[in-house]
């Protein structure tokens, strides 16, 4: 069974898996995201990785506003159920799905390089060995955003990454960071 949220990529709604394993990122923060981006880095043909990606909401709407490509890694078969039809229903090209493990993703040789990463992780989960992990997989001036709980302490960024901001949405705080 999956859930419907409106998807602001190219117009579509987009399914979710049922249950509370798959977290949405709420439209509110999507858009904020995608406003903060335009300001830190240039989509256009821009390779992203979504790591965690869940619905593949970001990942897709990445893709929506012209970046070249997006890698959506996932392991959770009912997500990667949503995210192979969101990525047919938003019909754009190179939309890639990768069913491992985030880890296992990341302990793999490091290409391509992306120019900007995005981590929706469960909030129960440490990002720091992710955020360490994800480093040789960045181009230079990558952007790296990270959407954590505000009730979390303030993100603690690995050397490699440098915190550019962050802006709070509810429940959600997305944290923005640079290759250093």
């Amino acid at each position: 069974m999956t859930r419907i949220i409106a998807g602001v990529a190219r117009g579509r709604r987009l399914q979710v898996p049922d249950g509370s394993g798959t977290r949405p990122t709420a439209d509110r923060a999507r858009e904020g995201l995608f406003s903060s981006l335009q300001s830190l880095t240039d989509l256009e043909g821009a390779r992203v990785l979504d790591l965690y990606a869940g619905s593949g909401a970001l990942g897709l709407e990445a893709l929506s506003r012209g970046a070249g490509s997006v890698t959506l890694v996932e392991d959770d078969p009912a997500a990667l159920h949503a995210i192979r039809e969101n990525a047919k229903a938003v019909g754009l090209p190179g939309a890639f799905v990768v069913p491992q493990k985030v880890a296992t993703f990341l302990g793999g040789e490091p290409e391509p390089r992306y120019d900007l990463v995005l981590l929706d992780p469960p909030y129960d989960i440490d990002i720091l060995p992710t955020l360490e992990a994800v480093i040789p997989w960045l181009a230079e001036e990558a952007v790296v955003m990270v959407e954590r709980s505000t009730r979390d302490p303030e993100l603690v960024w690995p050397a490699g990454l440098v915190a550019e901001r962050s802006r709070r949405y509810g429940e959600a705080t997305l944290w923005y960071g640079f290759r250093s």
